[in-house]
């Protein structure tokens, strides 16, 4: 079921598929202009429709949270509070810090650091509820600072309201699809208008953060989870089991070994046949196997690093740490045989919301950066202006900006 190819034959594979969503696009964009002028009517009248909601608004109200936190087990709770710790840690190290400078030529220079005032995590709830995913775009948030935290979530699970009480989120919303995410862009009377987007969706969900990107921020616009696996040996056990974790999250999800070795090769192949047996979702897992997954044997490992540069994969896992300098585009990167991607899913530390379809070319996974705003300062003396004044006032002319020069040559005298 597993295909093994060489390079030659995994052209169609390790080239780069672009997320379609011109059609999605035509679907979402009266929804979100709908929601933008009616609001709440039209926003209510999308959730009945498409989310079978059938509350008289769509917030979810404190006795559900507190029926919810009685209702998930001790055991959740733990795993809970150790993913959060882990996260909340890690998305400490990553916030920007405010620093200063004082130059001899009298330049004072330094930058602030400024929460956004609001932001809206959309969390999947269709197949597999998402309560990691709650956990991994609103710790961030907190960490940064941000006042308003408001969660989208279509049908949200009893660990999913488990979760945002235990987060201390009163600002839930049983609403999905483009109609949510045009409530957040937009807001209306129920649901505040929020500065940022994030959370991974359906193709509705990617092509309606599209469409408002700019009118609201967001994290990426985000397709099939993926998985690329270098390995130049290993337990076939392992491997197989990752590939497989990455496989039943959508039947387009993506598997990929890179391999020098034949022989690890087939012994994957088969053990992904074996596993699949007892697999509780294989109807999924299947189909995402059989028509986006392959183990590639290549020439040598420089020849994998290359072909997963040119995938600039969501999650890329290396079994040999000195791989890494080789490496420049990956959302996240587990080193080693004791890192699966599972552990990055839940409880490590850093964020499980990645760029898919490449986007990892140009940014990496959601951090606590995606919610403040650094903010360059700086303080001249008169001393270190009349320094820059030559400058400014050539470069300003050169320009054609004499108003600019002029500002400058005023406060010399």
């Amino acid at each position: 079921m597993l295909r093994i190819l060489d390079v030659g034959q995994a052209q169609e594979l390790i080239t780069r598929k672009t997320i379609r969503l011109a059609e999605a696009e035509k679907t979402v964009a009266p929804i979100l202009e709908d929601v933008r002028r009616r609001g709440d009517e039209a926003l209510f009248e999308y959730a009945r429709k498409f989310d079978q909601l059938t509350a008289h608004d769509v917030r979810v109200r404190a006795p559900e949270f507190a029926a919810a936190s009685a209702r998930v087990t001790r055991e959740f709770t733990a795993a809970m509070e150790t993913a959060a710790a882990n996260i909340r840690e890690y998305a400490q190290l990553q916030l920007p810090r405010e620093s200063w400078v004082t130059l001899s030529d009298g330049r004072c220079l330094g930058q602030i650091v400024r929460p956004l005032e609001s932001m809206g995590a959309y969390i999947p709830a269709g197949r597999y509820p998402l309560p990691s995913t709650l956990l991994m775009t609103v710790i961030p948030a907190q960490v940064a600072g941000v006042r308003t935290i408001c969660v989208a979530s279509p049908h949200p699970s009893v660990e999913i309201l488990a979760a945002a009480r235990f987060l201390n989120i009163d600002k839930v919303f049983r609403m999905g699809g483009a109609q949510a995410i045009a409530a957040l862009a937009f807001g209306t009377a129920t649901v505040p208008r929020v500065d940022r987007i994030v959370g991974p969706g359906n193709i509705y969900v990617s092509a309606a953060k599209k469409l408002l990107a700019g009118e609201v921020g967001i994290d990426f616009v985000a397709g099939p989870t993926e998985i690329v696996i270098i390995a130049e040996e290993g337990d076939a056990r392992h491997i197989a089991a990752d590939m497989l974790a990455q496989a039943e999250h959508d039947t387009e999800a993506s598997a990929i070994l890179l391999t020098t070795s034949r022989q690890l090769a087939e012994l994957v192949a088969l053990e992904v046949t074996r596993q699949l047996e007892t697999l509780s979702t294989s109807s999924v897992a299947c189909q995402a196997i059989r028509k986006n997954s392959a183990v590639i044997v290549v020439a040598s490992m420089q020849a994998a690093a290359e072909i997963s540069n040119r995938l600039a994969p969501e999650h890329l896992a290396l079994h040999d740490r000195d791989l890494l300098p080789l490496i420049q585009h990956a959302g996240s990167i587990f080193i080693g045989p004791s890192s699966p991607e599972a552990a990055g899913d839940y409880a490590s530390g850093p964020n499980h919301v990645l760029p898919t379809s490449g986007a990892a070319r140009i940014r990496g996974g959601l951090s606590t950066a995606d919610f403040v705003k650094v903010i360059s300062v700086q303080e001249l003396t008169p001393q270190g202006l009349a320094k820059l004044a030559p400058a400014i006032t050539t470069l300003a002319r050169a320009e054609g900006l004499e108003a600019h020069a002029r500002s400058v040559e005023v406060r010399l005298g």
